[in-house]
């Protein structure tokens, strides 16, 4: 049994670790948007937020589970609690293999920049270049939930 709750300043600690044990972006980790996953014993086991960004975009972001947790329904009743609290549209940006793993959502894949933000033209161009560089078997995608207009 898992259950969701708004973060408190007390996890700030524990959402930082996980997030740099799963290696995802580090920043804007302002605990006052995250939503929290507690096991039975009320023990921290995942977190998601959704950050708004300058242009007026709002990013899910940040969904991390830890290990033993994994593939049990956690990160899913994050995002559905973040989608529900947020509503449409949501962005977000993943590594192209994940795609799959958002389409149950409803967020589908944005390639044309014309009908992105400028904060995901912006991360979409300076990730292109780094990836390149890097010879990353992989690419940035950028998603949307709802119209993104």
């Amino acid at each position: 049994m898992v259950k969701l709750r708004a973060a408190t300043q007390d996890d700030q600690a524990a959402i930082k670790a996980l997030i740099r044990e799963v290696g995802i972006n580090p920043m804007a980790l302002d605990w006052r948007r995250f939503v929290v996953a507690e096991d039975e014993s009320g023990q921290f086991i995942g977190c998601g937020q959704v950050k708004p960004h300058r242009d007026g975009s709002r990013e899910l972001a940040s969904i991390a589970v830890k290990k033993g947790w994994r593939r049990q329904g956690v990160a899913r009743a994050i995002i559905e609690r973040l989608q529900a609290e947020h509503g449409r549209p949501l962005w977000l940006t993943c590594v192209n293999r994940l795609v799959a793993f958002y389409e149950p959502f409803g967020f589908v894949e944005v390639s044309d920049y014309n009908q992105m933000s400028g904060y995901y033209r912006r991360a979409k161009r300076l990730m292109t270049l780094f990836l390149r560089l890097s010879r990353q078997p992989y690419y940035l995608a950028v998603m949307v939930w709802g119209d993104g207009d």
